[in-house]
């Protein structure tokens, strides 16, 4: 039975790798129009997770839609865009040509003035966007990727580690973007290890630690459920409960 009024439901999710499970039983449900941060220690599955929502893994158990569409359906793939953690453009494009590609992939015309303020909104030199990406550092690639899945318009967005290789200012303004898209009315879904970041702007989050979803609520859920004032430690009181 489909569910379209989630713009991504999991449920039941689990996946091995040979004797290693890695995920056991994993089941939230993203709103539309929230923030929702995945949360865990390096190992602990989620980038299989995400993985499994791309239609990239296939899952031992459960399922996931997006919109109402199974992952490896092509019609889902209409309803977000994605930026993995190491993302690496082509250095043979300039910064407009990967614009217009990234954006031609979801049928969408491609404007150089709006693809220069929407990158300089993310603090990148806009100088630079009409040279060639192999001229760019890693955090200037970063912001152009992250350009190019904002620009995009897709009404979720499913960002692995989008705060990695960004300097502070950078990660003020993408906080900044990803704020704006929720009030345009977009789903923001991602992982990040900056716990600081995930409790200023995420309206829910996930923990999975040993496999398990060990929480799923707010961030002051969390840090109340642990009297905690900070994230991190009420995150660590979370997983040491678990483990």
């Amino acid at each position: 039975m489909t569910d379209s009024s989630h713009p991504l439901l999991i449920q039941g999710i689990r996946k091995s790798f040979g004797s290693k499970q890695v995920l056991d039983g994993i089941d939230f449900a993203l709103n539309p129009r929230e923030i929702f941060g995945l949360i865990g220690l390096n190992g602990a599955g989620k980038t299989t997770l995400i993985k499994i929502i791309l239609g990239l893994l296939g899952p031992d158990a459960g399922g996931v839609q997006v919109s109402g569409c199974v992952p490896t359906d092509i019609a889902a793939r209409r309803h977000y865009n994605y930026l993995p953690e190491k993302f690496h453009p082509s250095p043979y494009l300039t910064g407009h040509e990967f614009l217009s590609l990234a954006l031609a992939y979801h049928g969408l015309p491609y404007d150089p003035e709006i693809g220069a303020a929407m990158c300089a909104s993310l603090d990148f030199p806009v100088n630079y966007i009409g040279q060639r990406v192999g001229s760019y550092s890693k955090g200037m690639g970063q912001k152009l990727g992250l350009a190019s899945v904002l620009l995009s318009n897709a009404p979720l967005l499913i960002l692995d580690e989008p705060m990695s290789g960004l300097d502070p200012l950078a990660r003020i303004r993408l906080k900044e973007q990803l704020l704006q898209a929720r009030a345009q009315g977009r789903t923001v879904f991602f992982s990040s290890h900056i716990l600081a970041d995930i409790d200023e702007i995420c309206d829910r989050i996930a923990v999975i630690h040993a496999t398990k979803l060990v929480f799923l609520g707010t961030p002051k859920e969390l840090k109340e459920r642990y009297g905690k004032a900070s994230l991190e430690m009420a995150f660590l009181g979370s997983i040491e409960k678990a483990a």
